[in-house]
C-alpha cells in the first residue's frame, strides 16, 4: 500500500494582509483550499452541539430567526477580549479540525492549502506539513481594511490587536509572501509551489 504524499500548507496573515487574494492565485493553479473561517461558520449554523454551547456562553441564541448566524452578537462577544475569543474558539475549533482531517483524507492533489487567520493561535499549524504567512506594511493593511469593511482607523487597529502580532507570525512561519504592492505576488506563489513540489521545504 503506497502512502499519500500530499503536502498540506497552512496559509495565514493578519487582517488586510491579502491572504485571500493569495488564495485566489493558488486556486488558479488548481490547489484545493480549505477555508477555516467558512467552515467555522458552517459549523456554527448547522451543528446543534455548538448551538447549545454557544447559547450557554452568550446567554442568547447564536442564530437569527431566519436560521442564519448572528454575526453581530458573536462579534460583540469576541471583542470583549482574549478570554472571550478563547471561549468561542474552544467550542468551534475542534469541529473545524475534524472537518479538515476528513477533507484532507479525501484529497489527491500534490498540494492542498488550509487558509486560517488564526493558524498559529488555534494550533491549526499542527495539522499541516508547512506554513506560510502573507505580510504587508501596517499602513497598507489599515487602508485595505478601512476601505473594504468601512471601519474607522481605531476600529481596524482594535481588530488587528486581537490577532497574534505580525512579527511573531513571521517567526513561526516556514515561508513568507510579501504583499506590499512592490514585490510581485505571482512569482512568489509560483516559487513557493515549486519548492514544495520538489520537497525542498525547510521547517523552522
Amino acid at each position: 500500500m503506497s502512502l499519500k504524499k500530499t503536502v498540506s500548507l497552512g496559509l495565514t496573515g493578519g487582517i488586510g494582509s491579502g491572504k485571500s487574494y493569495v488564495c485566489r492565485l493558488l486556486d488558479r493553479h488548481g490547489i484545493p483550499i480549505f477555508d477555516t473561517d467558512g467552515e467555522a461558520r458552517k459549523e456554527m449554523v448547522g451543528n446543534s452541539s455548538i448551538h447549545l454551547s454557544l447559547q450557554a456562553l452568550l446567554s442568547a441564541s447564536p442564530l437569527l430567526p431566519d436560521g442564519s448566524l448572528n454575526k453581530p452578537l458573536i462579534s460583540s462577544y469576541i471583542q470583549g477580549g482574549d478570554e472571550q475569543t478563547r471561549q468561542v474558539n474552544e467550542i468551534v475549533h475542534p469541529f473545524v479540525r475534524q472537518r479538515f482531517r476528513r477533507w484532507l483524507e479525501a484529497q489527491h492533489a500534490p498540494i492542498v492549502v488550509m487558509e486560517s487567520a488564526l493558524l498559529f493561535e488555534s494550533h491549526f499549524d499542527a495539522e499541516v506539513t508547512n506554513t506560510v504567512c502573507v505580510t504587508a506594511p501596517l499602513e497598507l493593511r489599515l487602508h485595505r481594511v478601512m476601505a473594504r469593511d468601512g471601519k474607522s482607523r481605531e476600529e481596524a487597529l482594535r481588530w488587528m490587536s486581537m490577532q497574534m502580532p505580525e512579527d511573531e507570525k513571521l517567526r513561526k512561519a516556514d515561508y513568507v509572501i510579501i504583499n506590499n504592492q512592490i514585490e510581485p505576488l505571482e512569482p512568489q506563489v509560483d516559487n513557493l509551489l515549486e519548492v514544495l513540489l520538489h520537497g525542498a521545504a525547510i521547517s523552522n
